[in-house]
């Protein structure tokens, strides 16, 4: 399972952004945003928010995971 929180976490990491700018972006505090971080799934609309500033679909991520899964199910 993809752990998205971590995945949202190394995105921003990877944009050299810092969390206080997504948590600005967010509206929400820091320490809402690393409990985010912490999670391994989240709301859709605000991992949409997410997606759209770091100009990521982390939907695509989900959606591959469910198919891993579907071709693993399917071939025991």
């Amino acid at each position: 399972m993809v752990d998205i929180g971590k995945e949202i976490r190394a995105e921003l990491h990877q944009q050299g952004r810092t969390v206080t700018w997504l948590a600005q972006q967010l509206d929400m505090r820091r320490a809402t945003l690393y409990a985010v971080f912490r999670k391994n799934s989240i709301d859709t609309y605000l991992l949409k928010r997410i997606g759209q500033l770091l100009n990521k679909d982390f939907f695509i991520l989900l959606s591959a995971d469910m198919k891993n899964d579907d071709c693993a199910s399917a071939s025991k």
